[in-house]
């Protein structure tokens, strides 16, 4: 049985990309910060018959839960088949009157930086990093680094991107250095079966973007499981998004 973690799978996209990989066969560590609410969720999909998933307590801000959770893991399995880097947060503050404040260039704090980056950069290292040992002991690894077509420069540099006027100097740019991330890994395990790519899941309604998304948490999750499972002759460090890019899905760093 091949076997997938997932991190920040709870709910939201994660939660649906456990379901479906569990659903294709695969035993699912239901990664999440805190473990009840990642147990409740496993006790969800049991409900509906996936008896082979499990929660595992995961901070990837936490370098100590981190390391704990590749000790739990270690202890059951010496092989990792697919890791799916979904934690991920957008620093975004609501005023009083429940309106976003604009994440600008000019004026937000580093501090607002410095929070968004430990998740959405510095954890997908942690992560990464503590379990590639057992990644390279199986025949076909798979990392899927959950980005943002949102973190692509070259699309946020033309004024006629749909985007183009959503801009977010915080989360935009913790995803551009994610996709940075992911092209050197690629690259230094280019002569591997590992398979390294950047997947934006598309305007997706969730917590994330306080439900303010037009997609599908199915859809959305489709589109990492897909390149959670391609074969020994498909891409690595790629940047796909289908919302984006519906003929073959890759887009511009």
């Amino acid at each position: 049985m091949n076997i997938a973690l997932i991190t920040g799978a709870n709910k939201g996209i994660g939660f649906e990309v456990a379901k479906q990989l569990a659903e294709k066969g695969f035993h699912v560590y239901l990664g999440s910060r805190n473990l009840e609410n990642g147990i409740e969720a496993v006790e969800k999909l049991k409900s509906e018959g996936l008896t082979n998933i499990e929660a595992i307590q995961i901070d990837v801000t936490d370098d100590r839960s981190v390391q704990a959770a590749r000790e739990e893991i270690g202890k059951k399995t010496n092989t990792l088949d697919v890791l799916i880097n979904n934690a991920g947060i957008t620093g975004a503050q609501l005023d009083e009157a429940g309106n976003m404040v604009p994440q600008t260039a000019a004026a937000t704090d580093v501090s607002i930086f410095k929070n968004v980056y430990e998740t959405n950069v510095y954890g997908v290292v942690r992560v990464t990093q503590a379990f590639l040992d057992l990644m390279k002991e199986v025949a076909a690894p798979r990392i899927v680094m959950v980005s943002s077509s949102q973190g692509s420069i070259t699309l946020h540099s033309d004024p006629t991107y749909k985007y183009y006027k959503h801009k977010g100097v915080v989360y935009l740019s913790s995803k551009s250095a994610l996709n940075m991330y992911t092209v050197n890994l690629a690259y230094e395990l280019r002569d591997t079966d590992f398979k390294i790519n950047a997947v934006s899941p598309g305007f997706t309604k969730t917590d994330l973007n306080f439900n303010n998304g037009t997609g599908s948490v199915e859809d959305a999750a489709k589109r990492i499981v897909k390149y959670a499972l391609i074969d020994n002759n498909g891409p690595t460090g790629k940047f796909f998004c289908e919302e984006t890019n519906p003929d073959g899905g890759e887009i511009p760093w």
